[in-house]
This record gives structure tokens, sequence and C-alpha cells, in this order.
């Protein structure tokens, strides 16, 4: 059997709103200043939508949305945000991890977590963190890795006790021989982003996927395409890696090959008891605005 998930993130859903009166927090006030000087004049709402309707033309068979919906954790953007996601299919089709900036200040955290429960609910029946969503033979496993940090801070933290429970999903769903799919917003590797920006356990994520596997990993967060990988004796991918896919900001109007709007479309095919994953990265052609594939890459 095959399997497709369509891979996006970090939208940034514009424009920011300024934090007035009882919103305002310093961390959002610089955030929102930033964005005025950068991602304001980045952010492409209509290249997001025509990427969002070539992603549905695909008809993935499920959909990873790895966090950073919005931009300062204003009420505002989390009911636009929640509008969005709708826009993307069934809930039941549709999982969703939160990014940084949708853990933006404390204050946020409540609302982070009810305006998307129904994309974070798992098979069990509630929306903690880590959840499971098994789909045909593919389980989907998703991490938090965004918590509230201080100013000109965007690093996250997987935690002690969330990843004791995601080992022991890891060897359950890996008992059953499931494709095991990890979405988390922060790369999940020891040199995956810059100080202050990365994941603060992140030997810890890769020493328990080097012993309970997985089949493939998706994150967002540095809004670049790149492709990796971990070693893992316990994957069941031909080869024995597990492929590591960060996948750039769908809604970035640059010219880079690596920033540039895209999305993934990341195809888990079972041979007996192993797993071969490619992906297929789509977006804005790089010398003009049709949408197509732009490149193949297979792991």
């Amino acid at each position: 059997m095959s399997f497709t998930i369509a891979h996006i993130t970090d939208p940034h859903l514009s424009p920011a709103p300024p934090p007035l009166g009882a919103d305002f927090r310093l961390k959002r006030f610089m955030g929102y200043v930033n964005w005025k000087r950068g991602r304001e004049g980045l952010n492409d709402m209509a290249l997001l939508a025509r990427i969002v309707a070539d992603l549905r033309a695909q008809r993935p068979n499920h959909i990873a949305v790895t966090g950073d919906l919005v931009n300062i954790a204003m009420p505002a953007e989390f009911r636009r945000a929640a509008a969005w996601m709708e826009t993307l299919g069934d809930p039941r089709d549709v999982s969703f991890v939160p990014g940084n900036h949708d853990a933006y200040v404390r204050a946020a955290m409540p609302m982070l977590s009810a305006t998307f429960a129904q994309w974070t609910t798992g098979d069990s029946g509630d929306s903690t963190f880590p959840y499971l969503r098994v789909r045909g033979d593919v389980a989907i496993i998703g991490l938090t890795s965004g918590l509230p940090t201080g100013p000109l801070m965007a690093s996250g933290k997987l935690g002690r006790a969330q990843m004791d429970a995601f080992a022991a999903l890891l060897k359950e769903t890996g008992a059953k021989k499931l494709g095991r799919v990890v979405l988390v917003h922060h790369p999940p590797l020891t040199k995956g982003a810059p100080p202050l920006r990365g994941l603060t356990d992140a030997a810890d994520f890769e020493r328990t996927i080097a012993a309970h596997g997985a089949e493939a990993i998706l994150h967002g967060h540095i809004h670049k395409q790149l492709v990796r990988s971990l070693p893992s004796g316990a994957t069941r991918t031909v080869g024995g890696r597990v492929p590591v896919l960060g996948a750039p900001s769908a809604a970035a109007a640059t010219h880079n090959p690596r920033t540039r709007a895209a999305y993934f479309l990341v195809r888990l095919q079972r041979i007996g008891e192993q797993w071969t994953v490619a992906a297929r990265a789509r977006g804005p052609a790089l010398d003009g605005d049709e949408i197509g594939e732009r490149e193949a890459l297979a792991v």
C-alpha cells in the first residue's frame, strides 16, 4: 500500500494585529515590530491561497501542518488560523502541531489548546501531546515543541514526560509494523537550528529515534527546504535511515530555491515489512509564478 501526506508549514497568516490594551506583552510588541520590518513584505497570502488550492488538487491521504500559523499569538490571529485550517479539509484528515509563534506568550496557551483541539485529537479521544492518529497502515505521531520563551528567543523543548510517552508510542506502533510519521515544529537535530532557535533536547530526540525508530520526520520552523536523515537500527525504511524533512514557509515570496514557498508531498510505500519514503516539492517556479513540481527528492 502507499500513503501520501502533504506537509505544509509556517504560513504566518497575515497581517499581524498590533498588541494593544490587555493583549500587550513586551514579546508581542517586539514581535510585531519585527513583523513590520521583515515578514510583512515577505508573506504573500494570495500565493498561500494558490498553494493550498494546488495541495488540495493533489488529493493527498492526509495533510500535516507543522506550526506557526500565527505571528504573535493574538486572539484575532487564532480565530483566523482556525478558519484557515478548516479550508484544508476534514479535521480527521488534517493534523497540526504548534510552533513557537503559536505558543508565543504564556497568556496564549489556553487559547492555543482550545483553538486547535480538533486537529490534535488522537485516536484515544483526547488532544494531549504526544497524540497518535492511525490511518491505514500509517501512524501519525504529533509532538509539541512550542513553548513560551523570552524576547529574542525562539527555542523549543519536548520535555522528559513527552519524550517518554513518545518512546512508548514508537515502540507500540513499531510492534504493529506501522509506518511511523513524526510531526514536530522545531528541527529535531542537534545542529538543526542556530543558537536560541533550536530544540534544546534534540540529542534526547535523536537517541529515542536511534533506539525505537520511525519512518519519516516532518518539521518546519527554519523556513528552508531541507532533506536530512537520522540513523536508527529500529527503523523499517529501506536503507536503515529515517528521513527528516523540513519544508519552507508556505507563504514566502522569495526567489531563493531553499526558502521560496513550497510544500512537500511525502509518499510512504510498504514493501513487505519495509517502507520506502519519497518526497516531492511543489510550489511556484523559481523563474515564474506557475505552481508545479520544482524538484524530486528520494530518501
